[in-house]
């Protein structure tokens, strides 16, 4: 489970219309719908309540690569789902799931699905086993599906069946008059905050992280200058964010090219590096609402976009960063596959955690946003309770952040992880926090 985080997905509008699906096709039709984009290499289960079916609590994972994981994963995820549902009001009458994995080479879909066979047993054993019964599994590839539990050929042949046309099935009528919209495959968003693939590009920024790091770790560490440091990390980060608002924005594609041009290798570098420190990075978290809120979703992807090579696990921050502005504007698919990218990259990242989890439970992200304002009025009064704002939101530290955005109930060990994490890069060493 270390590579893979799990998402829960609060029942969405679509189905509060009461659409009814009648068959295997429906069901299967109706999954991009009911997460917002189409899942890729994952397990989806959804939570079903009352004698209708109704749709429930949501749950995503990737598919574990290795066999051997699948009893523990199946395990846990019927435990997350079931627990999950229960804490948000009601336990579950049964359970459909999905697994949607694309063929490798020389793989066809059909084969797909008699690869992940012991992992569709699984989960209706693990689910089965907390009294809470599988009604459907479905596996998702290559444009077709094929039921695990329907036994007529009929609707299910061996041979799978083809999903329907994008946009042609019930649940995309009721989808399109809710306002739901599909955002893609998770792949697709995902790569938009993946690091730079192109040889070039690569050796630049890592030529640009290995002189930040230079002149800035030996400033924080050894001189003192930790502070002044995240000064001008946020003074450089502001005059990004301001670069990025003032330039216009096409398509998703052409816009993310244009934002990562318009931000100079050693800039990223610098803020990069800064934002490893947590204080730093809490005070950037504030630009979370009104103007600031865009250019700076932007500016975190970016930054997320050039931790390359062996800084990689530097991405964290901003991908927390994307997360945090995400789901604070409402854009809770785009926070939650943010967040579980940060998880990816560090499991113990309690930042990441803590809004995680929250997003999750489906909380108000209003009143965390309320301590980053009273963070900002206070660093501005003259006096004690300036000197008290001035290290950062208390709202992601222990004292505040647990009452603010940790749901009620914590699986344990989700507040795991050192106050401070280390890297080495070069034989020198390079800071960044876990929290």
């Amino acid at each position: 489970m270390n590579q893979h985080r799990e998402h829960h997905e609060p029942t969405g509008s679509a189905d509060q219309q009461q659409i009814t699906l009648r068959s295997p096709a429906e069901l299967a039709d109706a999954l991009p719908y009911l997460l917002g984009f189409h899942p890729t290499d994952s397990v989806v289960m959804v939570a079903l309540h009352g004698g209708h079916g109704r749709f429930g609590g949501r749950l995503r994972l990737g598919i574990p690569r290795s066999p051997e994981e699948w009893p523990p994963v199946a395990d846990q995820l019927a435990e997350c789902l079931i627990e999950g549902s229960e804490r948000r009001g009601a336990r579950p009458d049964g359970i459909v799931a999905f697994l949607c994995q694309d063929p490798g080479p020389d793989e066809t879909g059909q084969q797909v699905m008699e690869r992940l066979r012991p992992l569709a047993q699984r989960l209706r054993t693990a689910c089965g086993g907390l009294e809470v019964p599988v009604h459907e599994v479905l596996c998702i590839s290559d444009g077709r599906f094929w039921s695990y539990c329907c036994p007529d050929q009929r609707c299910c042949p061996p041979e799978g069946t083809g999903l329907a046309l994008p946009g042609t099935s019930v649940m995309a009528a009721a989808a399109a008059y809710a306002g739901v919209q599909v955002r893609g495959s998770l792949r697709e968003m995902e790569a938009r905050l993946a690091p730079w693939a192109a040889p070039a590009a690569v050796e630049a920024q890592e030529r640009a992280l290995d002189r930040a790091g230079a002149s800035l770790v030996p400033r924080i560490l050894i001189s003192g200058s930790r502070e002044q440091v995240g000064v001008e990390t946020l003074t450089l980060a502001r005059s990004l964010l301001e670069r990025l608002g003032a330039a216009r924005t096409g398509d998703r594609t052409g816009a993310d090219a244009e934002d990562d041009r318009l931000i100079e290798d050693d800039e990223a570098a610098a803020v990069i590096l800064g934002l490893q420190d947590r204080e730093t990075r809490d005070r950037a978290a504030e630009w979370m609402e009104g103007p600031d809120a865009a250019p700076a979703l932007r500016l975190w992807r970016a930054l997320s976009r050039r931790c390359v090579g062996p800084y990689a696990e530097h991405a964290t921050a901003p991908l927390t960063l994307a997360g945090w502005v995400a789901w604070s504007t409402g854009d809770d698919v785009g926070a939650r596959v943010a967040l579980g990218l940060a998880l990816r990259l560090d499991p113990g990242y309690v930042f990441a955690q803590l809004l995680h989890q929250a997003c999750n439970e489906g909380l108000d992200p209003e009143t965390l946003r309320r301590c980053l304002r009273e963070e900002r009025v206070a660093r501005a009064l003259p006096g004690p309770r300036a000197a008290a704002g001035r290290t950062g939101p208390r709202a992601a530290r222990p004292s505040r952040a647990r009452r603010t955005a940790e749901p009620k109930r914590s699986r344990p060990g989700a507040g795991a992880g050192r106050e401070h994490g280390a890297v080495r890069r070069g034989g020198q060493r390079g800071t960044r926090s876990r929290r």
